[in-house]
């Protein structure tokens, strides 16, 4: 019954935001702020993550081809189609989860817990509107030009990496990027982007909107908001590969 409690009061959360703003500017303002705090400040340690990602990825496809029979451009084939297919959507959207979704419950959660959500309230103000809505929409713009970022990045580390371990050069390394490449899969990767987004936005914003009691239930509602959201990514990557990759 709790699952069906906790669903029920999500879609009414979600179906809460829709409505029209009390200050166009005020909410405009905050979305910014949003996507400042979701996008920029994020952009570290996706730019680490999605290096070493894409350069470990080199290393260890060469360690399992070394075959006269196997073409070296086929190791660039293999990484470029595990980063751009799993890897920077997939992985950098579990470890953003940590990051921006502990964030955006905690916050949520202190404001809830210090009665702030309840002055804006008093107010007139709509909270849902004005607290979640922005997040959303600053995810669903910042994560996927992230992700396409990592895509980037992963394949440049993969190719720095043949190159400085001399495993293949940048040219043989080039010429695999090319060979076989299927422009669905980036379609594929900005779809799931996209529903992670919204996975990492929206389920952190409930734990932390809905928060009761003081500061140790502040600390377990992030902790269960990354962990429910990390599940439910896992979920809709598999659901998204088997309806869309068949």
């Amino acid at each position: 019954m709790s699952f069906f409690t906790d669903f029920g009061r999500y879609l009414l959360m979600l179906k809460g935001m829709f409505s029209k703003p009390e200050n166009a500017k005020m909410y405009w303002k905050e979305f910014m702020h949003q996507c400042s705090e979701i996008g920029i400040r994020s952009l570290g340690i996706v730019i680490l993550i999605s290096i070493f990602m894409g350069a470990v990825s080199t290393l260890q496809t060469a360690y399992q081809l070394i075959s006269p029979i196997i073409p070296p451009s086929t190791i660039a084939q293999i990484v470029r189609d595990t980063v751009i297919l799993e890897f920077s959507p997939t992985l950098v959207c579990i470890v953003l989860a940590g990051v921006v979704g502990s964030k955006i419950a905690s916050e949520l959660g202190n404001m809830r817990v210090s009665e702030q959500i309840d002055a804006l309230e008093i107010m007139g103000i709509n909270t849902k509107a004005y607290l979640i809505m922005p997040k959303i929409l600053a995810a669903f713009l910042t994560i996927p030009m992230l992700v396409i970022l990592s895509m980037v990045l992963g394949i440049l580390g993969g190719r720095f990496a043949g190159w400085a371990t001399n495993i293949l050069s940048t040219d043989t390394f080039d010429k695999g990027l090319i060979q076989n490449f299927v422009p669905y899969n980036v379609w594929f990767a900005l779809i799931k982007a996209y529903t992670f987004s919204f996975i990492i936005s929206s389920i952190p914003a409930y734990y932390g909107y809905y928060v009761t009691g003081g500061a140790l239930e502040i600390g377990r509602s992030s902790t269960k908001s990354v962990v429910v959201s990390c599940v439910m990514i896992l979920f809709a990557d598999y659901l998204l590969a088997a309806l869309l990759l068949n």
